[in-house]
C-alpha cells in the first residue's frame, strides 16, 4: 500500500530510503538538522547501509557507532579519522540491562544525552530484546531492523528457530516504551510519543499501524510462498479497513 510518508524515501548511506525519512522527520518535528545526537550499532565502518552517517557527514551531529567485530571496527577507526564527532566503541552489545556491555553501560562511558534524537539498531539477531532493555536513555526517533518477510499478527523474537523479530513483536514493544510506529522500510521506524502530533500522521494508522507493512519481502522464499495468498488476503482487508476510518 502507499504509506504516507514512503515518498520522502531517500538513500544517500542507508539502505532503503531511511536517509530522507528521517530528514523529513526531524523536519515535522521541529529538530535542528544540525547538531544532533545519534546511536548506531552494529556499526561495521560507520558509513556502510547507514541509517545516521549522512547526519555526521551533512549535518555535523554526534554519534556513538558501536562495532564488535575487530575487523569491522578497524575500518570505524577510519572513517573517525574524518569525522570526529564519532566516538567509535567496540563491543557488542549485550541483549539484557545490567550485562556487562548492556547498552545503558555503553552510552554511561560516553558524552551523549539521556534525551537524545536517534537510535539506529541493526545486528541482524537480538535487536528488540536490546531496545526493549534500555532504561537510562531515550530516543526520539527510533530504526529498527525486523524479519520483514513475516506478516502482521505473527509474535516471534529472534531465537535460534525464528530468525528476526516481527513485525508485531516489535510494534508491541514500540507501543509499551511510549513510540508510535511512522514507517514501515525494511526496518520499522517509531517516534517517541510526545512528538507523534506533530508528524501529521493520519488517524486512521494511528488506529491501525499494520497497514503500514510493506509487502516487499514477501517473496518466493519456500517459507514465504506458503504465505502469498494469506497476504493478499490480508493485504487486501487492511487496505479496505483503512479505507473505511
Amino acid at each position: 500500500m502507499n504509506a504516507p510518508l514512503n515518498h520522502f524515501l531517500k538513500n544517500i548511506y542507508s539502505q532503503n530510503g531511511e536517509d530522507g525519512l528521517i530528514e523529513e522527520l526531524l523536519l515535522r518535528m521541529q529538530l535542528p538538522l544540525s547538531g544532533g545526537w545519534c546511536v548506531e550499532f552494529g556499526a561495521w565502518d560507520g558509513k556502510h547501509c547507514s541509517n545516521t552517517f549522512a547526519l555526521v557527514q551533512n549535518n555535523e551531529w554526534s554519534a556513538i557507532f558501536i562495532e564488535g567485530d575487530d575487523s569491522r571496527f578497524n575500518d570505524l577507526l577510519h572513517t573517525v579519522q574524518d569525522h570526529q564527532k564519532i566516538t567509535p566503541v567496540l563491543a557488542f552489545v549485550d541483549r539484557f540491562f545490567g550485562e556487562p556491555n548492556c547498552l545503558d553501560y555503553l552510552l554511561a562511558k560516553t558524552q551523549i544525552p539521556k534525551d537524545f534524537d536517534l537510535l539506529s539498531i541493526d545486528i541482524d539477531s537480538y535487536d528488540l530484546d536490546i531496545w526493549e532493555s534500555l532504561e537510562g536513555y531515550s530516543a526520539k526517533i527510533v530504526v529498527i531492523e525486523i524479519n520483514s518477510g513475516i506478516l502482521p499478527g505473527v509474535i516471534w523474537r529472534h531465537s535460534p528457530t525464528t530468525p528476526g523479530n516481527t513485525f508485531t513483536a516489535t510494534l508491541n514493544v514500540g507501543i509499551s516504551k511510549g513510540y508510535t510506529l511512522v514507517c514501515h522500510t525494511g526496518n520499522l521506524i517509531f517516534v517517541r510519543n510526545d512528538y507523534i502530533s506533530k508528524i501529521n500522521l493520519d488517524k486512521k494508522y494511528l488506529l491501525c499501524p499494520e497497514g503500514l507493512f510493506s509487502y516487499k519481502e514477501i517473496s518466493k522464499d519456500p517459507f514465504k510462498v506458503r504465505q502469498s495468498a494469506f497476504a493478499q488476503h490480508l493485504k487486501g482487508f487492511l487496505k479496505n479497513l483503512i479505507s473505511k476510518m
